[in-house]
């Protein structure tokens, strides 16, 4: 997910204070060079890949608050360069760290191939009611829980507040009054009233699941099959929809996290921006809202398909995995239980934007609920927004191949913004290179 993206410089900063040397004979790769300085000597150690920009004091507190364990943390690189790397240990057998932050998203990627351990055995009744329905849903297979949640993406609709107010447009609740204002906007002149960014598959993919549409169904007690839906009538609705919006001129088409895109959003070129608890804070760090738009952005709920049944989705996430290869599982397990879990980490990992957290002990938090967020002038945007779509959010079941689906379904964007398809037939052209793909790969597809 562009999400990877979003915080790599950051992250790498934050990896840049040198190797530390540690050891010990515990874990599943190598723990004799350590980002982190593991001063309690003589106790187990655990290895941790993991990006979060302040991973470094994330683990420091764990340390400090165990007598029994220690983390050993590297930072291999964000996202794909992280995955490669372990992709690679698992095709070696070798080499992977015992525990391994990965998006929620990749988990089922890791999960089919063995490479992950379920920890639902290892402690997960005793913090199960420390994060929602969603926030597990998402880092599950089935009934095996495969890591432990620690962000997520709960979704929005930024807005210019001085563009709604100059065209008196308030904030549409359902998506057939997103198109109405829209076209009010239009007509009056205005700037475009959002964007269909065929690099951002993963906000269609939320939107359709917010229509109804299941994407993928499988059970992990039947490996060999899976349901691949593509092309339901909630998800050609959706595509319908964004592509009837762009063919009308109502909405751009440039593609998100590029500069030309940062720059219309700082410049007042579209009226909203669809997307999540995450982006105020990858906004600021792009430039967004410090000069002539400072002060002009409000948020409110993601519009409805069906305002009688709201759904509440997300975009992005990540969480804390134990590999197949941490020797001491349990362990592991209470490591991945443990990181950025206490107050302290959670305090820092909201406040300075670097997450949105899951974990209910922050989300419940009265600080949190009613921070008064800068980017939108003061507005408690968890309160009235992000809090209520976390709380409701149901999760989803993603795909072993998730990343190729994703990759395929910004093709079928492409060629309904060149107006090539319409957006049905992208559906059904999607459902059918998926479902090729999948019987590749020796699925039997439902």
């Amino acid at each position: 997910m562009k999400r990877r993206r979003i915080l790599a410089t950051v992250a790498m900063l934050a990896a840049g204070s040198g190797l530390v040397a540690c050891s010990s004979d515990e874990g599943g790769s190598d723990a004799s060079n350590c980002t982190n300085t593991i001063t309690k000597q003589n106790l187990p150690v655990v290895t941790m890949w993991g990006w979060y920009p302040n991973t470094q004091l994330v683990v420091d507190n764990f340390n400090k608050l165990h007598d029994d364990v220690q983390v050993c943390w590297t930072n291999v690189g964000q996202g794909g360069d992280e995955y490669d790397k372990f992709q690679t240990a698992i095709s070696a057998g070798t080499g992977a760290p015992d525990v391994i932050m990965v998006e929620a998203d990749r988990i089922p990627t890791f999960q089919i191939q063995g490479a992950l351990v379920d920890i639902k055995q290892y402690g997960y009744d005793a913090v199960k009611a420390n994060y929602g329905e969603g926030a597990w849903k998402d880092v599950s297979v089935g009934d095996a829980v495969y890591g432990v949640p620690v962000d997520g993406g709960p979704m929005g609709m930024i807005y210019r507040k001085d563009i709604f107010d100059k065209y008196k447009i308030t904030p549409p609740k359902t998506w057939a009054e997103y198109e109405q204002a829209a076209q009010k906007v239009k007509d009056a002149g205005g700037p475009l009233f959002g964007d269909l960014g065929a690099n951002v598959p993963a906000v269609l993919m939320a939107l359709q699941i917010q229509k109804g549409a299941s994407p993928f169904t499988f059970d992990p007690a039947q490996p060999k099959s899976i349901g691949v839906k593509l092309n339901d009538q909630a998800s050609k609705d959706v595509l319908d929809y964004w592509g009837g919006l762009a063919k009308k001129g109502l909405v751009g088409t440039q593609d998100q996290f590029v500069p030309e895109y940062i720059s219309g959003v700082i410049n007042g070129k579209y009226a909203t921006y669809i997307s999540a608890a995450w982006a105020p804070g990858y906004l600021t760090g792009a430039g967004v809202g410090k000069g002539q738009d400072t002060g002009k952005f409000a948020v409110a709920p993601l519009p409805q398909w069906d305002p009688a049944n709201p759904v509440q989705v997300n975009w992005g996430g990540s969480a804390f995995s134990v590999t197949k290869q941490a020797k001491k599982p349990e362990l592991a397990a209470k490591v991945a239980y443990g990181l950025y879990a206490d107050k302290e980490s959670l305090t820092d990992g909201w406040t300075n934007q670097i997450i949105f957290p899951l974990n209910l002990t922050a989300l419940n938090d009265p600080a949190f609920i009613d921070l008064k967020v800068a980017f939108f002038n003061g507005q408690q945007a968890n309160k009235e927004v992000y809090v209520p779509a976390a709380n409701a959010y149901k999760g989803v079941a993603y795909a072993p191949f998730g990343q190729y689906y994703l990759d395929a379904m910004t093709k079928q964007i492409s060629e309904v913004i060149k107006g090539s398809v319409t957006g049905s037939q992208a559906a059904d052209r999607l459902q059918e290179d998926v479902a090729k793909y999948a019987k590749e790969q020796g699925f039997t597809v439902q």
